[in-house]
């Protein structure tokens, strides 16, 4: 595989420095940002940044214990994404809003369809996802976009912000979803669309506030769809209810959301295996899976913020939410050989999750001579408890074709089993508990802002036996993440930042025999794999426009082991480093922008097996690059075109390098008509996506060190009409 040098990661820094820098230096000031409805308090847990310029993007968003602060404050790398692009898009998952992202690619999980977001070349599990700042409250495999008012995500290594993700993704990044809102103005919005081959929309948006000033706010949000899809008999159902309260007070704000989601999909598309070689992508219309296939999820959800000015200078809030889930699968994901010949065996399993999450913290303000400081405190726990059965077909498995899909009866889930799937046994308990500091010292009239902290936090596990229920394992450890930032503002519309944070991955336990040889500290539970990461970057925010450039470097210990001393240990580590750049705006009136690039080098330095030592790791890009254009067509009042790219670059498809994924390139055009009708606001909205019919792999892996591969999606066709009332 061809693997980009330092040296070229070197040239594109300073090029890109030099693309972004020059405008920037040219204009010292900048144009006025954009008006907001509402001045939000920085740090605030509750009240939410306004819309940059296009409405497309915010001006800010949450930063972990810190609460919501301007991205031009955050020493970090971040985007949050609007609830208006999520409805002009017509996206249907989170996964859809973040096809615009260039530093983020979304793949399925191990086994399932779990969405999947890698992001700086390292996954993030969907329910390894916040919840208005909350682990483990969202739904595990998929999250409907009608239920968010932002999509925010976080580049970067997050364990002090959030502490660790109770999953043990986020080494690269991190994804907070927030929940909608009622505006200033009440809003009685119904949509009804169509999609794919015969799939039918409806939807419902209806928000009021009342109380004294309005203070009290109420937002509805009703979704069904059902039909087939643009996947020929793919069938899928989905519904979903989603209430939010917020009260807006000048001492004391707060809101509570609660969600249900019941969503189904019948014969699902799965992802493939190669056995060797890739195989030529099929047509992207057609479905190999075995329609007797489905996956099935329903999930009750809910959380509750709320914080209050004790002085002027002092604030305490506190957040509490929970989760109760239930999954049923009967899969049958295939193995591939280079010709296209399937082989493929049933696995059927159920799920339900239990999972209670809370955070606590206080904020004060105060000053030391010329030196202002925040600080801030915080402890959170995530407690979980999995129930799960399973029960498999016989391994030697049936045969079917790539090209020209073979159905066969469904046969018989007796061949191993574990659990009841009637009657599902806890298998895993989970518990997370975390206690964080810091300060942010501002000078110079808060030209220049330094963010030191901590977080010690400790990771317990335990796993039980399918049948009997007995205890099999446990994991306990703990470790203290620290954090340290630089903010340096020589203007307006320049903030350069640099920072140092780590990230936590819970260890494993060593094995008694690695390769043949003894292990001598066979049962030694490993501390916390710690992935550290060291960030540069610009930001530049004229008002109508702005971006950001950050340069990467990212460590992830993994599993060694030294067969000369017979010791297993931490030892391994993978190495991804890059640069990003992102772009957003109104470049001119009516022309809107959202896209960027991202180069990516990836390197295995140490691992189990030596051989992989230099290779890269599966299923990162090398290059990937967005970009989303709005134009308001003049002369025609309301009509708006659309269009998107999206290029992601060659990626190792197997851990020695020798079997590679092609690069792939997606286009999407959109039209919108927004007008009256009786007096009443419409907006009719169109949309293809992958215009030019490609049949392409998308994506390989996502679990580490797995190398499945993700079929795209057909063209596929969206028609929308949206109403207010």
């Amino acid at each position: 595989m061809v693997r980009s040098s330092r040296r070229r990661f070197a040239c594109a820094a300073s090029l890109l420095a030099l693309t972004v820098a020059a405008p920037a230096l040219a204009q010292t000031g900048g144009a006025e940002p954009a008006q907001l409805d509402e001045i939000v308090v920085t740090g605030s847990q509750v009240r939410l940044p306004g819309a940059a310029a296009g409405g497309q993007v915010a001006t800010g968003g949450r930063v972990g214990l810190f609460g919501n602060l301007d991205a031009m404050d955050t020493p970090f790398a971040s985007t949050s994404y609007t609830e208006k692009l999520v409805r002009d898009q017509q996206s249907r998952s989170i996964g859809d809003v973040l096809q615009n992202d260039p530093v983020v690619r979304v793949s399925k999980g191990f086994g399932n369809f779990q969405e999947l977001y890698v992001i700086r070349g390292f996954p993030v599990y969907s329910d390894d996802m916040t919840y208005n700042g909350l682990y483990g409250v969202l739904p595990r495999q998929f999250v409907a976009a009608e239920l968010v008012e932002r999509v925010e995500v976080f580049h970067g290594a997050t364990a002090f912000l959030n502490g660790a993700a109770p999953g043990g993704s986020g080494v690269g990044g991190a994804f907070n979803l927030v929940p909608k809102r009622a505006g200033s103005q009440p809003l009685t919005r119904l949509t009804a669309g169509v999609s794919g081959h015969d799939e039918i929309y409806a939807a419902a948006d209806l928000a009021r506030r009342f109380g004294q000033d309005d203070e009290w706010g109420a937002r509805l949000n009703l979704v069904s769809r059902d039909g087939e899809g643009s996947v020929e008999g793919e069938d899928g159902q989905l519904r979903v209810v989603g209430l939010g309260l917020d009260r807006r007070g000048d001492r004391a704000r707060f809101s509570a959301d609660l969600g249900w989601q019941d969503h189904r999909i019948d014969a699902p598309r799965p992802t493939v295996t190669p056995a060797g070689a890739i195989p030529a992508p099929p047509s992207a219309d057609v479905d190999f899976a075995q329609p007797w296939t489905y996956t099935d999820e329903e999930q009750l959800f809910g959380a509750a913020r709320g914080e209050f000015d004790l002085t002027d200078d002092v604030t305490v809030w506190a957040a509490f939410g929970g989760r109760q889930g239930k999954e049923d699968n009967v899969l049958a994901n295939p193995t591939a050989q280079a010709d296209g010949t399937l082989s493929a065996y049933r696995f059927d399993n159920v799920r339900e999750d239990t999972v209670w999450s809370g955070d606590i913290g206080v904020r004060a303000d105060l000053t030391t001579g010329p030196v202002g400081h925040r600080l801030v405190a915080s402890a959170s726990q995530v407690q979980s408890k999995s129930e799960n059965a399973y029960a498999f077909s016989d391994f030697s498995g049936f045969p079917s074709d790539l090209y020209n899909p073979v159905f066969t009866p469904a046969p018989n889930p007796d061949f191993f089993v574990g659990g009841d799937l009637d009657d599902p046994g806890v298998t895993e308990r989970v518990k997370t508990s975390s206690v964080a500091v810091a300060d942010m010292l501002s000078l110079f009239d808060g030209r220049l802002l330094a963010t030191i902290g901590a977080r010690y936090q400790e990771i317990e596990t335990k796993s039980y036996e399918y049948n009997t229920g007995a205890g099999l394992s446990s994991y306990s450890s703990d470790a203290m993440t620290p954090a340290f930032a630089l903010v340096y503002k020589p203007s307006d519309a320049i903030s350069l930042y640099a920072n140092y944070a780590e990230a936590l991955v819970p260890g494993t336990t060593a094995p008694a025999v690695v390769n043949g040889v003894r292990v001598v500290n066979a049962g030694e539970v490993l501390e916390p794999y710690r992935a550290e990461q060291m960030e540069v970057g610009a930001k530049y925010d004229a008002g109508s426009f702005g971006g950001t450039l950050s340069v990467f470097r990212t460590t992830l210990p993994s599993a060694y082991f030294d067969a000369d001393t017979g010791v297993y240990s931490d030892g391994g580590e993978q190495e991804n480093q890059g640069v990003e750049l992102t772009v957003f705006g109104e470049l001119i009136t009516g022309l809107r922008l959202i896209g960027g690039a991202t180069w990516l080098d990836t390197e295995i330095n140490q691992a189990l097996n030596p051989a992989l030592e230099g290779k890269s790791a599966i299923g990162v890009p090398d290059f990937q690059i967005n970009a989303n254009v709005e134009w308001d067509v003049p002369g025609l009042d309301g009509l708006t075109l659309e269009g998107r790219a999206i290029h992601t670059g060659s990626q190792a498809a197997s851990a020695d390098n020798t079997v590679e994924l092609d690069s792939w390139t997606r286009f999407d055009a959109g039209v919108r008509y927004a007008f009256e009708a009786g007096g009443k606001p419409l907006t009719v909205r169109a949309r293809v996506e992958n215009v030019a019919d490609e049949d392409q792999w998308v994506a390989v892996g996502g679990y580490p060190g797995s190398n499945y591969l993700t079929l795209g999606a057909p063209r596929t066709y969206r028609l929308s009409v949206s109403a207010e009332f």
